[in-house]
């Protein structure tokens, strides 16, 4: 008996991103408003952090709505409908449906439908884990055009007396459109993780908790600082270092570095070890919106070709990694 033959998908040769969109939370929260409860003050959060200001979003605003407005400024950018978007997919860690996945929903909302979608939960590297499978969809052949969307509404797990990580988080959303490109536009990814220290950021007790002991109040989010500064600040530059080797280049090719807006010393420290050129444009927008975890990277990414420190075509280093703790960086070309 003869074996049958099966038809497999085969997709465009590169990819690339084609555009990007964002959106912050509409309010702006200085440092002096929650400096009190922490019994510290704006000079202290500025050193320890950078941060400056942070955006969040008022009660009436949800994730997906976020989500929604940054989807569609990135649709546009690149030329194109919902209609034309056949893949969907969200990064996020604060949307509070365990179903259905708030990609379907987003899907919906974008006029996108059938399109194809589901949820990423890898925190803060969730949107570079985004465009990693972007990436292989379109060269697959199994989607034409993915809109990736990191989006989150951090401030509903604050709790505003904690010193760990409250003062870091903003809300807002970011969403790139990948698609098929001529040339190379996404380079091999590079990711991993390592649950052995997920304890390092967490929620303070399960949603299941609850149940049997109500008593303990909402989830919230609690981080130890120094672990997380030491693994982030010294371990995730050999993970960027390898995703410019697995592009073909090096630290003085690139024009922009886009890591994940934690915090300022760690993006400082990152520069130092990768050794990039003064002239290489560094997203900072942690300064004024805050760590908006799978949405900062994106928004970063808007806000440097926004003020014009990059432009379309030049190639930029990104990385993202936080909570689980789960990293992953790529080389892309900016749309």
């Amino acid at each position: 008996m003869s074996a049958l033959t099966i038809r497999q998908a085969a997709g465009a040769e590169y990819s690339r991103v084609l555009g990007i969109g964002g959106v912050r939370g509409e309010n702006v929260v200085t440092n002096d408003d929650l400096a009190g409860p922490i019994d510290s003050s704006d000079e202290w959060i500025r050193q320890r952090t950078g941060i400056v200001t942070r955006r969040r979003a008022g009660a009436g605003v949800d994730v997906i709505d976020l989500a929604e407005a940054a989807a569609l400024k990135a649709i546009a950018a690149a030329g194109l409908t919902g209609a034309d978007i056949d893949a969907v997919l969200f990064a996020t860690t604060t949307y509070f449906h365990q179903t259905p996945a708030a990609a379907a929903v987003l899907a919906d909302r974008i006029g996108a439908t059938p399109a194809a979608a589901f949820d990423v939960s890898a925190a803060c590297a969730g949107y570079a884990y985004g465009i990693a499978q972007a990436d292989a969809l379109v060269r697959s052949g199994a989607a034409q055009h993915v809109l990736v969307v990191g989006a989150e509404k951090m401030s509903d797990f604050v709790d505003p007396t904690d010193r760990s990580i409250s003062f870091l988080l903003g809300d807002g959303a970011g969403a790139a459109v990948v698609g098929p490109s001529d040339t190379p536009g996404i380079g091999p990814t590079i990711w991993g993780s390592d649950g052995g220290k997920a304890p390092a950021i967490r929620q303070t007790h399960a949603w299941s908790d609850l149940r049997e002991h109500p008593e303990l109040g909402w989830p919230t989010l609690r981080q130890d600082g120094q672990t997380v500064f030491k693994w982030a600040a010294f371990q995730m530059a050999p993970i960027a270092e390898k995703a410019l080797a697995a592009a073909g280049v090096t630290a003085q090719d690139v024009q922009a570095f886009i890591p994940h807006q934690a915090n300022m010393r760690i993006i400082d420290q990152m520069i130092k070890q990768l050794g990039l050129p003064e002239s290489v444009a560094v997203a900072r927008d942690i300064a004024e919106t805050g760590n908006t975890s799978a949405a900062s990277i994106p928004l970063a990414t808007e806000r440097l070709l926004a003020e014009g420190l990059a432009r379309s075509g030049d190639l930029a280093l990104q990385i993202g990694f936080g909570a689980g703790l789960v990293y992953a960086a790529q080389v892309i070309v900016l749309p």
